[in-house]
């Protein structure tokens, strides 16, 4: 699988120093940029920002940070992961990331997404009882402004648009655009509609449970007449010299910040046994290098996925922790999980 692809995620949670203490969200950002530079040297294929409105998180606004990483890297792709289109303007949403795609002579990648938070809703004055027709009107506009020509739209949640000419261009004509999907069919379906490529995000259980998803992609699309593209998938992660080291500096960073999320969303607070659970079993990939990477070649072959992504922050990790954390998986993981599937 020589074409198989290799990223890394982060929404540039805000972590402590080597003192422990937190960092303020201006290094915070400057941190993230540090990390995917480290990354572009290792031969990391992708690294993909999430966009957050939460004070755990400092990048609110992907593009912006990954035009900063374009003039500091020379291969790296830059995502997003996810911009939330239902709270944003598609247009701004193409021209932001059309300028990324010029900085970085054309390695820009959008990966659109409902969000699976919700705090931009109210931000930007968007209504939560729109979710579904908020995503439905502006990802089909979005399509439309991809053919980068002149564009006759209308919805009810957003003014109509009469040949309107969008502009920066993109150099090759061309903007890679995703949609990711945490597990609608309906989502599913839809991405496959406008043939464009799914990013499943597997978060919690045995990856298996996605292969369904996967399944109907490519009969959605075989049937709609669409193009079916390789799949990929981003599950969260961390990676340090040993099995114990690698959950000792994840476990009490990610039990808060899991507990606050759930307490908003009414979860039982976590125990520790389902989180050695989920580490063994689901879809939480952490350990040494071996152990990461015969978990990701395993998750890899039983999904036939074209892409794996390592969301490889939750909480605030220290900075040390996290840029070893990207040093292993370039340098260790990525190799090994290729050597395995060789084999």
């Amino acid at each position: 699988m020589s074409d198989l692809e290799f990223g890394l995620d982060t929404f540039g949670d805000v972590p402590e120093d080597d003192s422990g203490k937190l960092i303020s969200y201006a290094a915070a950002i400057r941190q993230v940029v540090d990390e995917a530079v480290l990354a572009d040297q290792l031969g990391v294929d992708v690294i993909a920002l999430g966009e957050h409105h939460r004070p755990e998180y400092s990048v609110s606004t992907p593009e912006t940070v990954l035009a900063g990483i374009a003039t500091r890297t020379s291969r790296i792709r830059l995502a997003s992961g996810v911009t939330v289109l239902s709270s944003d303007d598609p247009v701004r949403v193409f021209q932001r990331f059309a300028t990324v795609d010029a900085l970085s002579h054309g390695r820009a990648e959008v990966i659109l997404g409902r969000g699976s938070f919700t705090e931009s809703f109210p931000l930007f004055g968007y209504d939560l009882r729109d979710y579904d027709v908020l995503f439905e009107e502006k990802i089909e506009l979005f399509v439309k402004l991809l053919d980068e020509q002149p564009v006759t739209w209308s919805g009810t949640k957003r003014a109509p648009l009469e040949r309107a000419d969008v502009f920066p261009k993109t150099e090759s004509g061309h903007l890679t655009t995703w949609v990711g999907v945490g597990g609608s069919p309906q989502s599913v379906v839809r991405t496959a509609r406008y043939g464009l490529p799914l990013m499943l995000a597997i978060i919690g259980g045995a990856p298996e449970r996605f292969a369904p998803y996967i399944d109907l992609y490519r009969r959605a699309a075989a049937q709609l007449g669409t193009t079916a593209h390789p799949v990929g998938m981003h599950s969260p992660g961390f990676i340090a010299d040993t099995d114990e080291e690698a959950k000792e500096l994840y476990w009490p960073y990610y039990r808060v910040m899991r507990d606050r999320i759930g307490a908003l969303r009414g979860w039982p607070p976590i125990r520790r046994a389902e989180f050695d659970a989920e580490v063994e079993h689901g879809s939480l990939y952490i350990g040494s290098p071996e152990t990461v990477a015969r978990r990701v070649a395993r998750a890899i072959r039983s999904l036939g996925v074209g892409r794996f992504d390592l969301i490889y922050t939750a909480g605030a990790q220290p900075v040390s922790a996290r840029m070893r954390a990207v040093e292993l998986y370039g340098t260790k993981v990525i190799p090994m999980v290729r050597d395995i599937l060789a084999s």
